[in-house]
């Protein structure tokens, strides 16, 4: 029984490693908001956090700082149009990339390095960066090309019921690098 139970066990982690991806990893389940108990009265916006990612933006970048954003930001649109792309073959309508929720993306991005999670560095939960505009998120850390990381999330069932969710008009992913590791922060609104 207990050489069954153990290969049973060995089977399921080989399982979850092949739905990761060999060089990265992803959080063990998408995050969805629920609309149906969502208190519309109290909004979270972190205006402290979006504040300080759009500083970086508008800094004196040195002229690498600014080579690397461009890449990273080229990288965010990559995912996008690939997601895109895959919702198209399913009969999906394309989702339409919000500024704002790029900021929140941006803002989670750089959080999932200290704390690759679903919920917040501070304990709140992830859509309290705006929760006028986040409704699903996903995130990806390690991977070494965006395909690999859209590979992953579709290889995962809660990943793709995220990207393929027929209800989505928005999306907006960042990607963030930290001694060369990939972050990435796939946000999505109605």
């Amino acid at each position: 029984m207990k050489k069954l139970l153990a290969m049973l066990l060995i089977g399921a982690m080989a399982i979850g490693l092949i739905a990761c991806g060999a060089n990265g990893d992803v959080d063990e389940a998408a995050a969805l908001r629920d609309i149906e108990t969502a208190d519309s009265s109290i909004v979270y916006i972190d205006d402290e956090a979006i504040a300080l990612v759009g500083s970086i933006a508008d800094a004196n970048m040195t002229e690498e700082e600014r080579a690397e954003a461009e890449e990273l930001r080229g990288m965010a649109v990559s995912v996008f149009n690939q997601c895109n792309a895959l919702r198209q073959e399913q009969g999906l309508k394309t989702l339409d990339w919000d500024d704002s929720l790029e900021l929140s993306a941006a803002v989670r991005a750089s959080e999932i390095v200290g704390t690759f999670s679903h919920t917040r560095p501070n304990g709140n939960p992830w859509w309290t960066v705006n929760s006028d505009l986040m409704w699903g998120e996903n995130l990806a850390k390690g991977f070494a090309s965006t395909e690999a990381t859209v590979d992953a999330w579709m290889n995962s069932p809660s990943h793709k019921a995220n990207v393929m969710d027929g209800g989505f008009n928005t999306m907006s992913i960042a990607v963030y690098r930290i001694n060369n590791v990939l972050y990435f922060a796939q946000e999505f609104g109605y």
